[in-house]
């Protein structure tokens, strides 16, 4: 079988392969830290490597870490660490893979603590229990530092529907669909016979409450955009501007 040494092999192409910067969302670090962050995901590996399935394993042998940077965060995930790994294989092909941390879930405080000790972890298997096909190297690890983590490949080719342009038969479409992946995910994770018992078919109180708690999400978001645009123009918070 293959061994772990292999994805830090030096292969007999010496690849020159380098994640190109786009600030402010992937970057690297100043030299003093881009050398830790690479040595951090290197280290985590091995570990890595065994949350995932053999055959998995023997893919994921063919490839060898040549880079990372720091990638920055969607909303709900302020504060955390994202790393980008770009892995190349012996004829020089690239694979991104994404180091995201994973801490508690804000449920802990009323449903208790995880089964399972590690976040990252927490998170994979709930992906795995409702998603219908995960991702290939869906997998966890605890870093160095004590941080937990869940890696999957980067893939930036989402598309993202243009809800705006929608006129009402196609928002009301759209939203079943939507209604229905999210029921499906939620019967296979799971008891569908309970949820359905839960939610009763005589009145719609459970749906007038989703739509109410979708105008009240909607008006909060609004609200903390203000208060973030007025921090940045007191000057209490610095942005840096995409273009």
């Amino acid at each position: 079988m293959p061994g772990f040494a292999s994805p830090f092999c030096q292969n007999r192409i010496a690849s020159t392969a380098r994640i190109h910067d786009t600030p402010p969302t992937i970057f690297h670090a100043e030299a003093s830290r881009a050398a830790g962050d690479l040595e951090m995901i290197r280290e985590s590996f091995k570990k890595y490597r065994e949350t995932l399935d053999e055959d998995r394993r023997v893919l994921l042998d063919r490839y060898r870490l040549v880079d990372a940077a720091i990638k920055v965060v969607g909303i709900g995930s302020v504060g955390t660490l994202c790393m980008v790994a770009l892995m190349m294989s012996v004829a020089d092909s690239p694979l991104f893979l994404q180091f995201k941390q994973a801490n508690a879930s804000v449920l802990e405080a009323y449903a208790g603590k995880s089964v399972y000790p590690n976040h990252g972890q927490r998170v994979v298997m709930g992906q795995r229990l409702m998603q219908p096909a995960s991702d290939l190297f869906l997998g966890w690890v605890i870093g160095p530092e004590g941080r937990h983590f869940y890696i999957r490949q980067l893939r930036d080719v989402k598309l993202s529907p243009l809800v705006e342009t929608y006129d009402a038969e196609m928002l009301s479409i759209y939203g079943e669909l939507c209604g229905w992946a999210l029921a499906r995910a939620h019967a296979k994770a799971g008891d569908p016979w309970a949820i359905s018992g839960y939610l009763g078919k005589k009145s719609d109180q459970f749906d007038q409450a989703m739509g109410n708690f979708a105008l009240t999400y909607a008006d909060q978001a609004e609200r903390d955009h203000a208060a973030l645009r007025a921090a940045v123009r007191a000057g209490i918070v610095e942005v840096q501007l995409e273009h």
